[in-house]
């Protein structure tokens, strides 16, 4: 594999408008790292724009893969190369599915699913052509994991970690390398900022309903690691060598997704026989 690794990389960066893209790209920032910012608005990043003169910012709606490859091609023209591809734009949608709209699900599926596989594919033929480069997908524990009124949202995340696992696959002989980064509850306002589907009320008995009030109480998900902490684990996996295919962020995630694989494989091993009669 190439040596793609310099003293300063440059860094492609979605989802910059705040949160952990906004935290990370001016983390990068404050090392010396360029960084191609994306967001809807790129007025919001005017204040590290006159900090930091090696900041790129350009509009950019991951949806619509037109736009995208615009993006990544002008990326690429006005600083000459990207080391690193970070798919971090997307959010979260609750409500049972019976609760969420058509056009819900669709904007759900097209921000978190198809907008990371527009970034990606885009990013591929560039690094490609350059030697290599890394891709980080920003999932999270719910890309393994479950959780009731999250489906649509799961639905996005186990869709996008089978694509970019396949992809990974397909890339390794051009020295692109690809990781998915899954992290727990963190305090980045996660349950504040949900969009949330219209209610039916007879879901407030269930644990759909339970999470609701958890939510709207503040009890739900609690918080074990702070956006600072996974910047530094972000940063970390990005830079590691070899590429880990997945890296696990938090002790939550960590025993969430051990103890739902620990089950998902005891359920298969306990059909064994069944499965070798046929």
């Amino acid at each position: 594999m190439r040596d793609y690794i310099q003293t300063m990389r440059t860094w492609f960066i979605t989802g910059t408008s705040s949160g952990i893209g906004r935290e990370l790209t001016e983390r990068l920032l404050e090392r010396g790292d360029r960084v191609a910012a994306t967001l809807r608005d790129v007025g919001r990043l005017d204040d590290l724009k006159s900090r930091y003169p090696q900041l790129w910012t350009t509009q950019l709606d991951v949806t619509d893969g037109d736009e995208v490859r615009r993006a990544v091609q002008q990326a690429f023209v006005s600083l000459g190369r990207v080391d690193v591809f970070v798919n971090n734009a997307g959010y979260g949608l609750f409500g049972a599915a019976e609760e969420t709209s058509d056009a819900q699900i669709v904007h759900q599926i097209e921000t978190n699913l198809l907008g990371s596989m527009y970034v990606a594919r885009a990013a591929i033929a560039h690094l490609r052509r350059q030697g290599g480069g890394r891709i980080v997908q920003i999932s999270s524990e719910g890309g393994q994991t479950t959780y009731p009124g999250f489906s649509a949202y799961h639905a996005s995340k186990w869709g996008i970690e089978g694509f970019i696992e396949a992809v990974a696959q397909e890339v390794a002989p051009f020295g692109i390398a690809c990781t998915l980064v899954e992290f727990g509850p963190t305090a980045t306002n996660f349950g504040a900022a949900l969009t949330r589907a219209e209610t039916i009320a007879a879901y407030e008995a269930t644990p759909v309903g339970a999470l609701r009030r958890g939510f709207e109480s503040g009890t739900s998900f609690t918080e074990r690691g702070k956006s600072g902490d996974v910047v530094r684990a972000l940063i970390a996996a990005a830079e590691e060598e070899p590429a880990p295919l997945r890296r696990v962020g938090g002790s939550y995630a960590f025993e969430r997704i051990r103890a739902t694989l620990s089950d998902r494989l005891a359920s298969i091993d306990a059909q064994k026989a069944a499965a070798e009669s046929w």
